[in-house]
């Protein structure tokens, strides 16, 4: 099913978000508005807004609330994009320039700031202490998953244990917090908000594992890795599982490819290589099905619908994707 068939039942709500969420960033500085237009122009696929729209569906129906909680989500969300960029000296974000290639790191750090006070602003005028708080949780987690990864990433000593704590933060934390925005939007209990709020993070947890997966050619024994992960010194599932299961000796090898020779193609082919036969691939995918799975549990202890389906596509959509 592809994503504009998914959308479709909500793509009317999708447009009048949009426009809401154009209004919320505007300014009468200049170059910020010019800046502001330019994120608004190379936006993504809008998976996060969708499990907001669906997940308030589910819960009773879309309501203004919810078009906030969506907008609200955007810009702490963009907020971090904008900052990870400058601390990851990336010149690029989805196929376009990101902005501090563009408008250097000081103007870059200060959009951000920017996003994420008109966030806290579009909730507090509007009473909207729920949702601040659910977002604000999540975007503490996020920063907490970043800095335990990069504490990490020095020595490379990531345990399975430690990867998951990471991905949960970083990743799938988010995801929860549109599920849990979108149910409390409609007015669902505490009950229902944490139901959804936990199958939000098993899905966040799976969308990480499948976006592991994808730097090893979605999982197919080419030896032609996109080396994304490796070159960033990045430890995933798949490669975890192999040290989990080498001597000391061939650990340190594997450590050394990916901390000096990560430039390296035929290093790194061989280091996939080895990954394939350990099985790293199968048992990250067995992995990533499991916390589909518990997601999926959760969800069909709702009632079923139209909008259980829609969301149960949209899941099925992040998990099936090829980029």
């Amino acid at each position: 099913m592809t994503l504009k068939e998914i959308k479709a039942p909500v793509e009317h709500h999708i447009d009048e978000f949009e426009k809401q969420f154009r209004q919320s960033m505007k300014s009468k500085v200049p170059l910020l508005d010019k800046i502001t237009r330019y994120i608004v122009k190379r936006k993504g696929k809008q998976m996060r807004p969708l499990f907001v729209f669906f997940t308030a569906q589910l819960c009773g129906g879309i309501t203004e609330k919810t078009y906030r909680a969506a907008s609200l989500i955007e810009l702490l969300h963009t907020a971090t994009l904008v900052h990870d960029d400058v601390v990851d000296d990336s010149n690029e974000r989805r196929g376009f320039f990101s902005l501090n290639a563009l408008w250097k790191n000081k103007i870059s750090v200060l959009v951000g700031d920017y996003l994420l006070s008109r966030g806290l602003l579009l909730s507090l005028d509007n009473d909207d202490f729920e949702l601040l708080k659910i977002v604000s949780h999540s975007v503490k987690q996020m920063s907490e998953g970043e800095l335990l990864q990069l504490e990490k990433a020095r020595n490379l000593d990531i345990k399975e244990e430690v990867y998951f704590e990471i991905i949960t933060k970083k990743t799938a934390s988010l995801i929860a917090s549109c599920f849990a925005c979108g149910a409390a939007s409609a007015g669902a209990d505490k009950e229902t908000q944490e139901k959804l709020r936990l199958m939000g993070e098993y899905t966040g947890i799976a969308f990480q594992i499948k976006d592991d997966l994808l730097d090893y050619n979605n999982g197919k024994n080419t030896g032609k890795p996109t080396g994304g992960d490796i070159k960033e010194r990045k430890l995933t599932l798949p490669l975890i599982h192999l040290l989990d299961q080498c001597s000391y000796m061939e650990k340190r090898k594997i450590i050394n490819t990916v901390k000096n020779h990560g430039n390296d193609p035929e290093k790194v082919a061989q280091l996939i290589d080895k990954v394939n036969k350990s099985g790293g691939i199968d048992y990250s995918l067995k992995i990533m099905e499991e916390n589909l799975g518990k997601a999926f549990d959760i969800l069909h202890s709702f009632p079923e619908s139209q909008w259980r389906q829609s969301l149960q596509d949209l899941v099925q959509f992040t998990i099936d994707r090829e980029n």
